[in-house]
């Protein structure tokens, strides 16, 4: 496994991650990430360590400018945006329909993100 880091490129990342990750300066946690997967390192993200995870930076949508990913940390899938220069980790779900709900409602994720 290559080391990866912003000038490198990491062969198991997703194309869109590739692209976007060399331009992240700030990593903001949210409230509800806070309190759905406490004491969570995610440098396990942004360094792309994809032996703690089942998936990592699978592309689910654009909703506006901000590029929405999911990784699957155990049974929990993160769900994760990156919006001009920041990485905003938004919510975390143990169960899959909570998490598609989520990524249904595009209204509350864009609040979400106009938080930051």
């Amino acid at each position: 496994m290559i080391d990866c880091d912003k000038k490198q490129i990491c062969e198991n990342c997703s194309e869109h991650f590739q692209l976007l990750r060399p331009q992240i300066t700030e990593v903001i946690i949210s409230s509800h990430f806070k309190k759905d997967l406490p004491n969570f390192n995610t440098d396990l993200v942004l360094d792309c360590q994809h032996e703690h995870f089942t998936r990592l930076h699978k592309f689910e949508e654009k909703i506006e400018n901000n590029h929405i990913f999911r990784a699957l940390y155990n049974k929990t899938h993160i769900v994760y945006a990156i919006q001009e220069n920041k990485i905003i980790f938004l919510r975390a779900f143990d169960n899959f329909k909570e998490y598609e709900k989520f990524l249904s409602d595009k209204k509350r994720i864009i609040e979400m993100l106009n938080q930051f």
